[in-house]
């Protein structure tokens, strides 16, 4: 019996799903970061990244559908207004624009730091397309950019794709469809790059992170490290960090899937998680979570 333990636990990787034994992070929460000002409230927290300035954009489901946040965590600036359904991904760009991702309107946008709309990819009337629409989505989650440039939109909850376009938004290619095979996915959920070109790709409910060449070819997969609703590249420390929603945790990785930490429990209270939706890490290695059930962003910062 302890031989089948530890043949499924290496089977799936170097840890198993169990990540008790796993190291923990040393971040600390920052209690109270996000200073609302009176009357402001979020709704369900679905995105958050950092820009080249270390501020914080949180996408959420309220009143004020994105907001920017100091590192100290004031309030910047927000947007009312943007023409989204449903808020989902949201990418700092590397021209210091922003990217949503509408999930009902079936929608990418890139928005100004101000909130003007700059670029729209959807169907008409937020009509879905299928899968293999070049600019239509059904359900897309995230966006997220090469070195070069070009970026990947997850295609999402219905699609079950990855889709690439060149800096000019012109489509380049597509993979993927419903499966659970190599080169399949259930529910792409997210997508990072990393500085040598790979591509990530968060297959949340087959609970593993399938990893590609610029051209979507297979190259492995994680499937040792839980449901991965989120990720981030950290490429100052050549890390992978993911948030696994399933298991209200985050969890640390070096880009040979190799667990270096974990970090936060299911909970309520401040300092833990309850449906933990998506992740980003600023230059001085603060943590930030978004979550959908808690309505909130938190803030952990290193030691």
């Amino acid at each position: 019996m302890r031989w089948m333990t530890l043949a499924v636990v290496f089977a799936g990787g170097v840890w198993g799903q169990d990540l008790s034994s796993a190291p923990k992070l040393p971040h600390k929460l920052v209690e109270n970061w996000a200073q609302l000002p009176p009357g402001w409230n979020f709704g369900e927290c679905t995105g958050v990244d950092v820009d080249r300035n270390d501020n914080v954009w949180v996408f959420n489901r309220g009143r004020q559908k994105v907001i920017q946040f100091s590192p100290n965590g004031a309030v910047i600036s927000s947007m009312e207004n943007v023409p989204v359904m449903a808020a989902h991904g949201l990418e700092a760009g590397p021209d210091s624009n922003i990217w949503l991702v509408d999930v009902k309107g079936h929608a990418v946008m890139k928005v100004s730091p101000f909130g003007r709309l700059l670029l729209m990819m959807t169907n008409s009337y937020n009509r879905p397309g299928d899968n293999d629409s070049k600019y239509f989505f059904n359900e897309p989650t995230a966006v997220a950019f090469a070195p070069n440039g070009d970026f990947y939109v997850a295609d999402g909850y219905v699609n079950s794709r990855v889709v690439k376009y060149n800096k000019d938004a012109e489509y380049v290619l597509h993979w993927g469809k419903k499966g659970k095979a190599d080169g399949e996915f259930d529910l792409v959920h997210d997508v990072a790059v990393d500085t040598g070109g790979l591509v990530y790709v968060a297959d949340r409910t087959n609970a593993r992170v399938q990893i590609f060449d610029a051209n979507g070819k297979f190259i492995r997969k994680w499937t040792h490290a839980g449901s991965p609703y989120g990720l981030h590249y950290q490429a100052r420390e050549k890390a992978m960090y993911m948030v696994d929603g399933l298991n209200s945790r985050v969890v640390k990785l070096d880009l040979d899937g190799r667990v270096l930490g974990t970090l936060g429990s299911f909970g309520k209270i401040p300092g833990r998680f309850d449906a933990a939706h998506h992740i980003a890490v600023d230059s001085r290695g603060a943590i930030y979570v978004v979550e959908i059930r808690n309505w909130r962003v938190q803030k952990f910062a290193m030691p």
